[in-house]
């Protein structure tokens, strides 16, 4: 519109020149036209032109209007008179939504919608006859006008909430809707109110504004806590043919502290047992409070006589827990009878109780303790006693423990350190030493002793500490340094300190004398525990053969008295002018031996005599072995062939006993000191052919046996060898039996040993015990 004014103005100031004669003249164009007009298809040169201007008709579009075909909506006019002319626009929609013809009509060619666009910017141009422009583009435009074609639409969800007891004109929540139609019309203009489908008893809305508020002072949310109201918005101002739109709001109401707590019972039965512990519930005293939990700020009061025994704690449910305080006694006191109080906090109480008459704000609390059997109770929770060392004792002290029950059962005591040194009577709980105790070695004694009820019942436990008490039983250990004893030591010479300690824990008086009578030395004690060795008579010299020394006894002072002696040895040397030692005579070795090296000595000793006895338990079994191999009653003998069995004596085809008796014969089996020992013949002597009989001289059987017996003389650790293998057994029934050497007796022993003599003389008694005559050793082959 404000666009339109100056082009509206302007056309008024045309039409009116237009009608005035003198300006004008005659308003036909093909006669007041001016002769520098241009022409029906005639151009000519243009010497003057005059402004013109454009001379519009109000241009309007009704939306929603529906084009079949086009239809006008204006024309486009210019002051200058020409009868030949085009026109032209350019702009929003032209040459498709609007169209114009030669004439300058305007058309509109389809149906417009005002929501969609609301305004259309074009510009139009005008030619003459030959295409020249006549007018300057001109700027226009074309309004789409409103109809009422939208509802009002409400966005979004709304939920108001106001507290409870509210007064009246509190704001709950503003409703706002919107409406597509043009805002400056009735079209788009809204009216809000409250429908009769919702609760229109405590809420009214404004109808310009939408503000729903509060139009009552009495909103209880525990009578009510959420109203559901419904809100129309109209167009048309609210007219009756306006469009509608509806939206529902949920009110919540909110919780003020406007009631007190009450108890759910007049009366609570409680059972608690006597054990049970401390700081932990016993029971709930149920509430009720019909304010939400956050408003719900109960303060509970017990009797002053039982404020130690009980207290009550707001649960998490804001409920009343009952706790103990204080160990329960069934047998000193099995029931407890009192009222507890309750009310609310009345700093956070705003308004006055609804409930004020109605709520129980007393209860009474029955309690009823359960007799439980509990463990023994000892008459203290430590015990400590004293005992002297290295002594017995039969009555250290008396445990004490009693059953806290009414059956009052007997205890039985015992000690669970099995090494303790301390018994206990298991009856009375009288302790006593089992063996003396010393307090240099481990000055406390700590056990625990368990109380338990008869038979086999329940049981405690405590602990008892003896402490061992010092009494004067250790001798004074003398503490002396070096001694250095110079050569022109004289008399009254000071050469050296002496000092005691005492293990003992008692204080010590130490008093030093000689413990035998010295020409050389004497002794100096200044009674303050320490004492001065002095020369007695000097000088001394190194050439002296003699060992000085001085024999010192030290008292303790104690009851009862300890005394010890100690032998001082003194480094005799050559010193300079300062006593310092320039030459000294060596001090003469103690002889003596370590605990530590006996120990290793044992030690070894017992590891040698394990070793023998398993040396001698390997021999052992190796001989069982071999005499249990002489009772399977069989024997394998094989000298150098054995090709048949059986026959026993009479297998002679087999054995050819001719070679032994050439061997004794020739001599060669006897042992001459300048025998030297042969090769092995195993690979001289052949086995014959099957059936053959065997052939082999008799000086090679000879020097087999002889070489064999040679190697089993210096074979210490193996058995003895009778032939060229060794003998077993074979057959069971054979008469000839063992042929084995392995259990004849040493006296019936062929071995020469002769050969002992040339050991040395520690073995010729040896040999001449088990040596034999020639003679004799050949009368045996």
């Amino acid at each position: 519109m404000a666009l339109l004014q100056p082009w509206t103005t302007g056309l008024m100031a045309v039409l009116a020149m237009a009608m005035s004669p003198g300006i004008f003249g005659d308003p036909d164009p093909l006669v007041a036209e001016p002769k520098e007009m241009i022409v029906k298809k005639e151009s000519h040169p243009v010497l003057f032109r005059q402004k013109r201007e454009w001379i519009w008709n109000s241009l309007y579009v009704e939306e929603e209007k529906p084009a079949p075909i086009p239809y006008k909506i204006g024309q486009l006019k210019s002051s200058q008179r020409v009868e030949v002319k085009r026109f032209k626009i350019e702009g929003e929609g032209a040459n498709t939504i609007f169209t114009v013809d030669h004439k300058g009509d305007l058309f509109v060619s389809k149906s417009l919608d005002r929501e969609e666009k609301s305004l259309y910017h074009l510009t139009a141009t005008m030619y003459d006859g030959n295409n020249k422009v006549i007018e300057d583009s001109g700027d226009f435009v074309v309004q789409v006008t409103d109809i009422n074609d939208n509802s009002p639409v409400f966005t979004g969800v709304f939920n108001g909430s106001i507290m409870e007891r509210s007064s009246i004109g509190t704001k709950v929540i503003e409703v706002r809707a919107t409406d597509a139609d043009d805002p400056t019309t009735a079209n788009g203009e809204l009216r809000y109110s409250l429908i009769n489908s919702g609760d229109l008893s405590a809420f009214e809305i404004d109808s310009i504004s939408g503000m729903i508020s509060c139009k009552t002072n009495s909103l209880d949310r525990e009578t009510r806590s959420k109203y559901v109201v419904v809100v129309k918005a109209q167009d048309m101002r609210g007219m009756a043919s306006g469009s509608t739109g509806t939206t529902s709001v949920t009110i919540t109401i909110t919780d003020t502290n406007d009631n007190i707590a009450s108890f759910t019972r007049r009366t609570y039965d409680l059972y608690v047992p006597e054990n049970h512990k401390l700081n932990e519930k016993i029971g709930t005293l149920d509430l009720e409070d019909r304010d939400q939990i956050q408003n719900k700020e109960p303060i509970f009061t017990l009797p002053h006589d039982l404020n130690r025994m009980f207290a009550v704690e707001v649960s998490p449910t804001k409920d009343g827990n009952l706790v103990l305080r204080q160990p329960l006694d069934y047998e000193t006191r099995d029931s407890y009878n009192f009222t507890i109080q309750v009310r609310e906090n009345h700093r956070n109480l705003r308004f006055s109780a609804d409930n004020a008459g109605t709520a129980l704000t007393s209860a009474l609390v029955h309690i009823k303790v359960l007799d439980v059997d509990e463990p023994p109770v000892f008459s203290q929770p430590i015990y400590t006693f004293t005992v002297l060392e290295e002594r017995l004792v039969n009555n250290i002290g008396t445990i004490s423990a009693k059953d806290p029950d009414r059956a009052a059962k007997s205890i039985r005591y015992s000690i669970l350190d099995k090494d303790c040194p301390i018994s206990i009577n298991p009856f009375t709980g009288q302790l006593s030493t089992i063996r003396t105790l010393d307090r240099e070695l481990e000055a406390t004694h700590m056990f625990q002793v368990r109380a338990q009820e008869e038979p086999s019942g329940l049981e405690a436990f405590v602990k008892v500490n003896i402490i061992v008490q010092d009494v004067n039983d250790n001798k004074p250990e003398l503490i002396v340094d070096e001694t250095i004893l110079c050569e022109n030591d004289m008399a009254n010479t000071v050469i050296g300190m002496l000092r005691a300690t005492d293990k003992d824990n008692q204080p010590a008086s130490f008093t030093f004398s000689l413990a035998y009578p010295s020409s050389n030395f004497s002794i100096k004690d200044y009674g303050n525990n320490s004492a001065d060795i002095v020369v007695a008579q000097g000088p001394f010299s190194l050439d002296d053969p003699r060992d000085y020394s001085l024999d010192v006894s030290i008292s303790d002072g104690g009851r009862p008295l300890q005394t010890s002696v100690t032998r001082v040895v003194f480094k005799l040397c050559q010193c300079d002018s300062r006593r310092i030692p320039t030459r000294c005579k060596a001090l003469p070795r103690k002889i003596g031996v370590s605990v530590h090296v006996l120990v290793a000595i044992l030690l070894c000793i017992v590891t040698i005599l394990v070793i023998v006895i398993l040396f001698v338990m390997k021999k052992r079994y190796q001989k069982d072995s071999l005499t249990s191999m002489k009772n399977s009653g069989e024997i394998h003998e094989q000298l150098v062939t054995y090709d048949e069995e059986g026959g026993g004596e009479m297998d002679t085809n087999g054995y050819d006993v001719s070679i032994l008796s050439s061997a004794c014969h020739d001599g060669s089996l006897l042992r001459h000191p300048d025998h030297h020992p042969h090769p092995s013949l195993y690979a001289i002597v052949q086995k014959p052919h099957h059936h053959s009989q065997p052939q082999a001289g008799k000086g090679d059987m000879a020097a087999m046996i002889e070489v064999k017996k040679d190697e089993a003389d210096h074979d210490r650790d193996g058995y003895p060898y009778d032939t060229l293998h060794i003998y077993g057994y074979e057959g069971p029934e054979s008469l000839a039996g063992s042929l084995s050497s392995l259990e004849s007796s040493s006296t019936d022993s062929n071995l020469d040993y002769d050969f002992l003599n040339d050991w040395g003389p520690r073995f010729r008694v040896l040999a001449e015990m088990y040596g034999v005559d020639e003679p004799e050793y050949y009368h045996q082959y």
